[in-house]
């Protein structure tokens, strides 16, 4: 999906095979299939850049497009990926990597790689009920989920914006079936498609408590706990009344994807220093930078971007599904054999938001977020670990038995 979309080309030729195997079905695991496929794909940019002998990062930037490279009558709603790529070279220091295998700390090369993170915005249904209480209380009820991504808090967020209120007068309740169905969590389409329904009911209780008091609903003021026309002014809690009014609705997106490609995008930079003897990995530093519309929380958007980032390092460097092939199962079955990152294998991560919104996305203008931390992040590793030793590895993981045999001399 991301080669087809992602970079423009007057002779491209994009084809997917199936193959049957006798394994288990090919599909997510922790993320979405553009993880594994941006390997390949930024990967290959890499080299195509150093025989062009282009920079990377403007190699990418050269390729750029705003329309559906297979559909150019369809522009992307909003896209900044060459915005998040120089603002990434800038702020990481990107001028000062050299040649492959050019850079030596005492025992350890070092190298600088880049890759694009490219992930589709998803637009899924979503609805929600919002009740206001004799006590000025908002409630909220949707069927989303919180899965520790943070729900809860973007949904009373929204409320709270929404009706006026500090966000200590709104209780969220989620996960119960005999509530509005929402979009759900997965994906990166839960935050934009879930806040987008709490919106659109939220909408429906403001015009029901104008109603009530007689007022423009147009005209209404939503603040400080109060709903003010003109010189009246009225608490939220006795415009309730003793019954309570609610407000439901459901987004839906229509015909959108056929008039506008709606995608999120950003760059991953990575640091790493390779030891000249063993071949053993270390990651230095990370950084991503992402465009992804508004970001509705950059506390709890930060932690699922690093988050990502971190799964991205174990993908690339050590996790690895052993299989018996004349037996057909799983060898490295548990967390003993499977190896995951610790903290000990985490350095400095830094992650930079592009200050956008999407004017087509939702009535939030935000986009998805959690995937694009990890679509890109093995790409970046290996371009790195190939600039830091002059050793091009093209799968995952890489691991020291896949270099040592191709380092430079020790000296």
């Amino acid at each position: 999906m991301q080669t087809r979309l992602l970079y423009a080309g007057k002779n491209r030729m994009t084809a997917m095979r199936l193959a049957t195997l006798d394994l288990p079905e090919g599909n997510a695991m922790r993320a979405p299939g553009e993880a594994p496929g941006m390997m390949a794909l930024e990967i290959a940019m890499d080299e195509m850049a150093e025989k062009l002998d282009i920079d990377p990062v403007e190699f990418r930037i050269i390729n750029d497009t705003q329309v559906d490279p297979e559909k150019p009558e369809r522009p992307f709603s909003h896209r900044d990926l060459v915005g998040c790529l120089r603002l990434g070279a800038e702020r990481f220091g990107w001028s000062d990597r050299g040649r492959p295998a050019s850079r030596r700390e005492g025992n350890w090369l070092i190298g600088l790689g880049v890759a694009a993170a490219f992930r589709n915005n998803l637009l899924v249904p979503s609805g929600a009920r919002v009740r206001l209480d004799r006590e000025g209380v908002i409630t909220v009820e949707t069927d989303m989920t919180d899965i520790g991504t943070g729900s809860y808090t973007i949904i009373a967020q929204t409320a709270a914006e929404m009706m006026g209120v500090p966000i200590e007068k709104v209780v969220v309740r989620l996960g119960d079936s005999r509530f509005p169905v929402s979009a759900g969590s997965g994906g990166q389409f839960g935050a934009n498609c879930s806040t987008a329904g709490v919106y659109a009911a939220c909408v429906k209780l403001r015009e029901a408590i104008a109603q009530t008091l007689g007022f423009n609903s147009e005209d209404a003021m939503f603040e400080n706990g109060e709903v003010r026309s003109g010189n009246r002014s009225v608490p939220l809690a006795e415009a309730a009344g003793s019954e309570g009014l609610a407000g439901e609705d459901t987004v839906e997106w229509e015909e959108l994807a056929d008039s506008h490609q709606q995608s999120t995008f950003g760059a991953h930079f990575v640091e790493v220093g390779v030891d000249i003897a063993t071949g053993e990995s270390r990651i230095r530093r990370m950084l991503a930078v992402c465009a992804a519309g508004r970001i509705l929380n950059p506390i709890t958007a930060r932690s699922q971007v690093i988050g990502a980032m971190t799964m991205g390092v174990g993908g690339a460097l050590s996790e690895e599904l052993a299989v018996d092939l004349r037996r057909g199962f799983f060898v490295n079955h548990d967390m003993a054999g499977y190896e995951v990152p610790v903290h000990a294998d985490i350095p400095h991560q830094e992650v930079i938001f592009m200050d956008e919104t999407d004017p087509y996305s939702s009535p939030m203008k935000a986009k998805g977020i959690a995937e694009l931390g990890l679509c890109g992040v093995s790409a970046a590793i290996a371009n790195a670990i190939y600039n830091a030793t002059g050793v091009r590895v093209r799968e995952c993981p890489i691991t020291l038995d896949k270099l040592i045999g191709s380092l430079p001399e020790v000296t």
